[in-house]
């Protein structure tokens, strides 16, 4: 709460759009941000969603009410006949290729006695084949539409894999630095590093392919970054030849393969 609150007092222009998951979906976190950043994130199938009140007639005593008439849950309306689902192809749902999935979307307020009253758009998923489970999702942004709500959620894991990614192979996180200064400085340039390697190697698997190492317990199709970081590294390293003296030497030490085999299996293990 209080980092997104800051967020947005530095840079009061910039629309903020914060994904988490379901642990961030909580009452109080949600009314005192919502205001400030559109939050997304899982939302219970059980959750107590309410209309809109009604309108108080004239002359009536007494507290306005904060809710309206319960709505379904959404774990009810994957069964109930009067559920309005539309089609929409999803790219790399949960890491599979794009699916064709089932969407229902609509808005409410999320209220539980003695806790914030949080308006909300929900979007409820469900797998047609019913291979995969369904998923809901909410955003205390009602105006926007379920297409954009998707796409934002998506985009967590990339991100989630970056920061996985620059912590296993480019060492975030475990400088040996003393000074906080110096850690603030080295982290943004290990995060640049990871974007050049990454742009270096989409350039090289133009003009060659990108080998893909598998583990026996682990099978991948596409190259990770592991894979581009040993082809940049390959790249870099054979331009060198592993030269120590000039070009006019008579006897030449190591020969073309061997210099490409002994890089292969350097790249792998720095």
């Amino acid at each position: 709460m209080q980092m997104i609150l800051q967020l947005k007092r530095w840079l009061p222009s910039r629309q903020f759009v914060v994904v988490a998951d379901s642990s961030y979906a909580c009452y109080a976190l949600l009314d005192a941000v919502r205001r400030h950043a559109c939050m997304i994130t899982p939302l219970r199938l059980d959750a107590r969603l309410f209309d809109q009140p009604l309108s108080q007639p004239v002359g009536k005593r007494g507290r306005k009410p904060k809710v309206g008439p319960r709505q379904p849950t959404l774990q009810q309306r994957l069964t109930n006949q009067t559920t309005q689902w539309q089609q929409l192809i999803i790219p790399q749902w949960y890491g599979n290729t794009p699916r064709v999935m089932q969407v229902a979307t609509g808005t409410a307020l999320w209220y539980k006695s003695n806790d914030p009253l949080v308006p909300l758009r929900w979007v409820l998923i469900q797998d047609p084949a019913g291979e995969l489970p369904p998923k809901a999702l909410l955003c205390t942004d009602q105006h926007l539409d379920a297409q954009a709500i998707i796409n934002y959620f998506i985009r967590r894991w990339t991100v989630e894999v970056t920061f996985e990614e620059v912590r296993r192979h480019l060492g975030v996180e475990s400088q040996r630095q003393w000074s906080d200064l110096a850690i603030a400085r080295t982290t943004p340039v290990l995060m640049g590093l990871f974007s050049i390697t990454t742009l270096w190697a989409d350039q090289l698997q133009q003009r060659q392919s990108i080998e893909t190492q598998c583990s026996a317990w682990y099978q991948k199709v596409t190259p990770t970054f592991s894979d581009a970081l040993a082809l940049v590294r390959k790249q870099l390293w054979t331009r060198q030849q592993f030269l120590t003296s000039s070009s006019a030497v008579e006897v030449d030490y190591f020969n073309e393969p061997l210099v490409k085999h002994l890089c292969a299996m350097m790249a792998r293990a720095a």
